[in-house]
């Protein structure tokens, strides 16, 4: 018998989209997307998902204390932002006119670069 591979999904949302929190406590906060990670479909999204993180004194923060930190989002609360419109849309993928493939805002339609 062989060994069973499981393969990650495909993420349509990538490092530095503008996207919406469409769920939880931050919902309707409009940020950049920091960090993508693949294995637990998670995002941190720039300003939303606030934590308060207590750090012991190192060489960065040498009196330690309370930090304030972007949390990781499921993925399936973020929404990615329309260029054209500015409201919350789906992407999709096309083959553009060099056949290669595409993200496309379904709203729109347009490409997304």
């Amino acid at each position: 018998m062989g060994k069973i591979q499981i393969t990650q999904p495909k993420l349509k949302i990538r490092k530095g989209d503008l996207v919406q929190v469409i769920a939880g406590n931050s919902k309707g906060i409009q940020g950049k997307v920091l960090e993508v990670n693949v294995k637990t479909s998670r995002v941190t999204v720039e300003g939303a998902s606030i934590v308060s993180k207590h750090t012991k004194p190192n060489a960065t923060n040498p009196n330690g204390g309370i930090v304030k930190q972007e949390a990781p989002i499921h993925i399936s609360n973020v929404a990615f932002v329309d260029p054209k419109s500015g409201k919350p849309t789906r992407i999709g993928r096309q083959r553009n006119s060099e056949d290669k493939l595409v993200r496309v805002a379904k709203k729109s339609g347009e490409e997304i670069k």
